[in-house]
């Protein structure tokens, strides 16, 4: 957290739910992935935060947001985030979600659509098998026998430093465990989507390409040429980023300067 950072808690939903804030401005709200904190954003905040309110927020059981007596879903998840957006006092915001945020993004657009003014979706995708399938594997692992070897990594270390109870990194491995081992196909609900939406993956993403194609065109785009004008453009919007996985594109300046320009143009006009 940066100096001018500052980190509170909003009681919503039953859940002590840490935020910080970064910088002034339109509010925009930063939903990191999973195993993750506020931190998972780095270098790209400040970036964020340089024309606009970017408040970045702990899910459920994440970084300094402790664990309650529920289980961990989007739809949950969602309804906290819907629920800290009303406590801070916004009638709208932008919401940019990565990988497990990104799915908490997009639930709460789906659920609460009128506090969504613009959506950005970094490597999330609609259904479980928008994942590669050695991903999907992978998340299948996650659960409380992986709990001590994981103690070996980076997360863990950044878990241990900021977590209210160290205690709750099993618990946090075992309920995201049965999330991720979930199966989940959003894409009926996705043409309801009223926010203009930005889908971004790293062209070599733990998201499918062309997942995220088939994303984009259920938003309404990729169905024909636009047009000398643009006049044929949906609201939606695609970015496939150079050289980035899955791993490093939440500190890539490219995710910065992809998504400002989007969240800074004109929101299209009604009817």
């Amino acid at each position: 957290m940066s100096d001018s950072a500052k980190g509170k808690y909003a009681q919503v939903n039953g859940i002590n739910l840490y935020y910080e804030v970064h910088g002034k401005g339109k509010p925009l709200i930063l939903l990191h992935g999973g195993l993750g904190s506020t931190g998972m954003f780095g270098e790209v905040l400040p970036l964020l935060a340089a024309g606009r309110q970017a408040i970045a927020a702990d899910l459920q059981a994440h970084g300094r947001t402790a664990d309650i007596d529920r289980a961990m879903t989007f739809e949950a998840m969602a309804d906290d985030i819907a629920a800290l957006i009303k406590h801070l006092g916004f009638q709208q915001v932008d919401v940019i979600g990565y990988s497990l945020g990104g799915g908490v993004a997009l639930q709460t657009a789906i659920r609460h659509p009128e506090l969504i003014r613009k959506l950005v979706l970094v490597s999330t995708p609609f259904k479980r098998d928008g994942w590669y399938p050695e991903n999907r594997e992978g998340m299948s692992q996650m659960g409380p026998a992986i709990a001590e070897q994981m103690k070996q990594t980076p997360v863990y270390q950044d878990y241990a430093r900021i977590a209210p109870r160290i205690d709750d990194w099993v618990v946090l491995l075992t309920k995201l465990g049965n999330l991720l081992r979930m199966e989940y196909d959003w894409s009926n609900a996705i043409p309801s989507v009223q926010s203009p939406t930005l889908i971004v993956v790293g062209d070599w993403d733990a998201v499918r390409t062309a997942h995220a194609v088939e994303f984009f065109e259920l938003l309404g785009g990729g169905k024909v040429d636009a047009g000398w004008d643009g006049s044929r453009m949906s609201t939606a919007r695609l970015a496939i980023l150079p050289g980035v996985t899955h791993y490093t594109i939440t500190s890539a300046p490219i995710l910065a300067t992809t998504v400002i320009p989007f969240l800074d143009a004109p929101m299209p006009e009604s009817g």
